[in-house]
């Protein structure tokens, strides 16, 4: 199952970057190469949404929520600093969704919850070639904690929080560029720092996101590779993908006190980011976006169960439970679209 859906999740990246064409930046990348080596170009550009759907409902026949709010925002944009051979590349993505509704007393649950910020600085190997030497750093988190909803004692049990998880990479390795739509990094020196909460991490005896228990760190070193493409198919579409992986050389199996295995892992249990976002502008203020994300981390087990207020073991009985530990995310937002 993971490696089938890795695979899917590459060999859908590498064909939409099939269909690629070069932007202009690229050939301002060119020109300052060759021709002007003290001008400095900047590049950049983005998208901001945010929708709402609402409804309500009295003497309903058909039954229904009486009273619901939905909101969701998104945010994706690029800034690029272009100077000789050299580029500064930096992508920030942001989402966050609210849901109200009359039958929770309005109580806000999260829908959405994202933070991921990654800068890159190359420097051009020739002034023809579009490969690159490039150091990069990348920060994954999220804004508020979150919560497992199907637990009737949910508010009483956060599963995550700001820097809890907080992830944090660096790299060094070799790119592959052209302007801002498409770029290829590979890094065989990679580290990782994970982030968490003595909160979070001594609540069961395998730790959480990772970190051992009643620990706050997670130190990893391996491989990682980011592939990212902006497919601009008109003035109203945009396609923007990214595929992310990254193998820990340190992985190894984690025992208890008295040598039981807790947590299986190795090199090979690769984890993977394969991030998807269409847009499409309707007219001058409204907006449809489509989106989805596909993650798998070794360190972030599916537990089926979780426990009531007597402290039982109950099932979740979910409707997604045939996925396992694939982490889905789908969205669709009909609203207001800010492009620049």
């Amino acid at each position: 199952m993971k490696k089938t859906t890795l695979l899917f999740c590459f060999c859908a990246f590498c064909f939409c970057v099939s269909q690629a064409q070069l932007k202009n930046a690229d050939d301002v990348q060119k020109e300052l190469a060759t021709e002007n080596k003290d001008t400095i170009a900047w590049s950049y550009g983005g998208i901001f949404d945010i929708g709402f759907n609402e409804g309500f409902l009295h003497n309903w026949s058909a039954g229904g929520e009486v009273a619901s709010l939905t909101i969701n925002s998104i945010f994706s944009g690029h800034l690029d600093r272009l100077h000789g051979r050299a580029v500064w590349s930096n992508n920030l993505d942001m989402t966050y969704g609210l849901y109200y509704a009359y039958s929770t007393g309005f109580v806000p649950h999260k829908t959405d919850d994202r933070i991921d910020f990654t800068s890159k600085y190359g420097y051009r190997v020739d002034t023809v070639k579009n490969f690159y030497l490039t150091g990069l750093f990348n920060f994954k988190s999220q804004f508020t904690k979150g919560y497992d909803y199907t637990n009737p004692n949910w508010e009483n049990a956060p599963t995550s929080d700001f820097l809890t998880p907080g992830y944090f990479t660096i790299a060094a390795g070799g790119e592959y560029r052209k302007g801002s739509d498409i770029s290829f990094f590979l890094s065989p020196l990679a580290g990782r720092i994970t982030l968490a909460s003595k909160d979070y991490t001594s609540q069961s005896p395998q730790g959480a996101f990772g970190v051992d228990y009643n620990k706050t760190v997670l130190y990893q070193f391996g491989a990682y590779f980011s592939g990212r493409y902006t497919w601009n198919i008109n003035k109203k579409m945009v396609f923007k993908t990214r595929l992310d992986m990254y193998s820990n050389y340190l992985a190894k199996d984690t025992k208890d006190s008295v040598g039981n295995i807790v947590k299986r892992d190795n090199p090979s249990n690769i984890s993977f980011l394969f991030d998807n976002l269409y847009s499409y502008k309707i007219s001058k203020s409204m907006n449809l976006t489509l989106g989805a994300t596909f993650i798998y981390d070794n360190s972030i087990p599916y537990i089926k169960t979780y426990k009531n207020q007597a402290g039982v073991e109950v099932l979740k009985n979910n409707p997604g439970d045939w996925l396992g530990w694939l982490q889905v995310k789908q969205l669709f937002t009909l609203g207001m679209e800010y492009k620049f």
